[in-house]
Protein backbone atom coordinates (compact mmCIF):
# COMPACT_ATOMS: atom_id res chain seq x y z
CA UNK A 1 0.00 0.00 0.00
CA UNK A 2 1.34 3.54 -1.02
CA UNK A 3 1.18 5.98 2.34
CA UNK A 4 1.74 9.27 0.72
CA UNK A 5 0.94 10.39 -3.06
CA UNK A 6 3.64 12.40 -5.68
CA UNK A 7 0.59 14.01 -6.24
CA UNK A 8 0.88 17.62 -4.96
CA UNK A 9 -2.59 18.97 -6.65
CA UNK A 10 -4.67 19.08 -9.41
CA UNK A 11 -5.11 21.94 -11.56
CA UNK A 12 -7.28 21.90 -15.30
CA UNK A 13 -9.65 24.66 -17.41
CA UNK A 14 -12.40 23.16 -18.71
CA UNK A 15 -14.22 24.81 -21.77
CA UNK A 16 -17.68 24.52 -22.46
CA UNK A 17 -19.03 26.13 -25.57
CA UNK A 18 -22.29 27.10 -26.06
CA UNK A 19 -24.30 27.69 -29.01
CA UNK A 20 -23.84 31.06 -29.13
CA UNK A 21 -22.79 33.82 -26.65
CA UNK A 22 -26.57 34.79 -25.56
CA UNK A 23 -26.93 30.96 -24.40
CA UNK A 24 -23.46 31.43 -22.68
CA UNK A 25 -24.54 34.52 -20.79
CA UNK A 26 -28.18 32.85 -19.29
CA UNK A 27 -26.01 30.09 -18.19
CA UNK A 28 -23.21 31.88 -16.98
CA UNK A 29 -25.58 34.37 -14.77
CA UNK A 30 -27.75 31.31 -13.95
CA UNK A 31 -24.47 29.61 -12.08
CA UNK A 32 -21.91 32.06 -11.08
CA UNK A 33 -23.27 32.50 -7.77
CA UNK A 34 -23.13 28.42 -7.77
CA UNK A 35 -19.39 29.10 -8.12
CA UNK A 36 -19.02 32.06 -5.93
CA UNK A 37 -20.55 30.48 -2.50
CA UNK A 38 -19.43 26.33 -3.14
CA UNK A 39 -17.59 25.44 0.00
CA UNK A 40 -13.68 25.33 -0.72
CA UNK A 41 -12.13 23.12 1.80
CA UNK A 42 -9.76 21.02 -0.67
CA UNK A 43 -10.62 22.17 -4.38
CA UNK A 44 -11.43 25.57 -5.80
CA UNK A 45 -13.51 26.81 -8.70
CA UNK A 46 -13.49 30.21 -10.75
CA UNK A 47 -16.02 30.79 -13.49
CA UNK A 48 -15.19 32.76 -16.45
CA UNK A 49 -17.40 34.18 -19.55
CA UNK A 50 -15.65 34.38 -23.20
CA UNK A 51 -18.12 34.92 -25.59
CA UNK A 52 -20.29 31.62 -26.70
CA UNK A 53 -17.75 29.75 -24.48
CA UNK A 54 -17.90 29.11 -20.01
CA UNK A 55 -14.18 28.82 -18.66
CA UNK A 56 -13.93 26.73 -15.82
CA UNK A 57 -10.71 26.70 -13.22
CA UNK A 58 -10.42 24.11 -10.66
CA UNK A 59 -7.46 24.20 -8.62
CA UNK A 60 -7.67 21.07 -6.47
CA UNK A 61 -5.87 19.46 -3.05
CA UNK A 62 -6.17 16.05 -4.93
CA UNK A 63 -8.28 13.92 -7.57
CA UNK A 64 -11.37 13.07 -5.43
CA UNK A 65 -11.72 16.72 -4.75
CA UNK A 66 -11.07 17.51 -7.86
CA UNK A 67 -13.78 14.85 -9.45
CA UNK A 68 -16.14 16.22 -7.49
CA UNK A 69 -15.76 19.88 -8.31
CA UNK A 70 -15.79 18.89 -11.59
CA UNK A 71 -19.18 16.82 -11.07
CA UNK A 72 -20.64 19.99 -9.06
CA UNK A 73 -19.97 22.37 -12.52
CA UNK A 74 -21.21 20.23 -14.79
CA UNK A 75 -24.34 19.68 -12.57
CA UNK A 76 -24.98 23.21 -12.09
CA UNK A 77 -24.48 23.57 -16.26
CA UNK A 78 -26.75 20.78 -17.03
CA UNK A 79 -29.80 22.12 -14.29
CA UNK A 80 -29.50 25.71 -15.88
CA UNK A 81 -29.57 24.30 -19.76
CA UNK A 82 -32.96 21.82 -18.60
CA UNK A 83 -34.55 25.12 -16.90
CA UNK A 84 -33.79 27.63 -19.70
CA UNK A 85 -34.95 24.72 -22.32
CA UNK A 86 -38.11 24.64 -20.47
CA UNK A 87 -38.61 28.45 -20.48
CA UNK A 88 -38.40 28.86 -24.11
Amino acid sequence: MIDETPLLGVKSTIEVEFENGNQAKIIYDSIVLEFDTAPDFRSSMTLYLDGSKILINIDAEDSTSFRASLNSAMKWIKLALEINDLTN
